[in-house]
């Protein structure tokens, strides 16, 4: 998995997904980097994600660590996401059906809130990345209610940071307290400490990021779980 999230990492950089200067979150905290995935926006990227998801998934299953029986996408970025990691799954041999959901209930045609396969048997949410963790908590509630077990959540990057107001941050990651809250894993391409790890290395996309080394290790040091 090292291997495979250093890989991941290169690939973000090059793809321009992963950028480091002074980015303002959602959170209004100040980050020194800044992931989006909404720019895997090529089908040669959007592939080339797929299969590092697909890989990390077979990894983390090959390991115990999870089984399942579906995929699912939460809109909207989840969708294109999991649609992607089958696809990727089937070409590594692992065929398994697939499902997203609509924002809005549909009431013609087909209607319904569920798009693609029904959900069934152990479900695995498929999405970019967990912040606090609501989205997932949707899926998790979506997913129980069609009679179906949610068995963890694949994401591309784990920012390892704590959440809450400087003053009042929590002890836990978002992800952690996902797993905690409802006792399922969330299987990662890469994390906070592969990045970090990643920048310490003399590969030639890491030396450029030296000079935002410092402001990496204060971040961390401030926010980081």
């Amino acid at each position: 998995m090292e291997h495979l999230s250093r890989q991941f990492i290169e690939f973000a950089l090059q793809a321009g997904v992963l950028k480091f200067g002074d980015f303002k979150m959602k959170s209004g905290r100040r980050s020194p980097y800044f992931f989006n995935s909404g720019l895997f926006s090529r089908g040669s990227t959007l592939g080339r994600l797929s299969r590092f998801y697909a890989q990390a998934l077979l990894a983390a299953r090959a390991a115990g660590r999870v089984d399942f029986d579906m995929l699912f996408g939460p809109a909207y970025k989840g969708i294109t996401l999991a649609a992607g990691t089958a696809m990727a799954l089937a070409d590594f041999g692992v065929d398994v059906p697939f499902a997203f959901n609509r924002k809005e209930a549909k009431d013609h045609g087909e209607g319904g809130l569920i798009v693609g396969s029904p959900l069934t048997g152990r479900v695995l949410i498929v999405d970019d990345v967990i912040t606090d963790g609501a989205a997932k908590r949707e899926s998790v509630e979506l997913i129980r209610a069609h009679g179906a077990t949610p068995c963890g959540v694949l994401i591309a990057l784990d920012r390892r940071e704590r959440t809450g107001a400087d003053d009042a941050l929590s002890s836990l990651s978002a992800v952690a307290a996902f797993e905690q809250s409802f006792g399922i894993p969330v299987i990662t391409v890469a994390g906070l400490d592969d990045l970090m790890a990643f920048i310490e290395t003399d590969a030639p996309a890491a030396v450029a990021l030296k000079p935002h080394r410092q402001a990496m290790h204060d971040y961390r040091r401030r926010y980081g779980a």
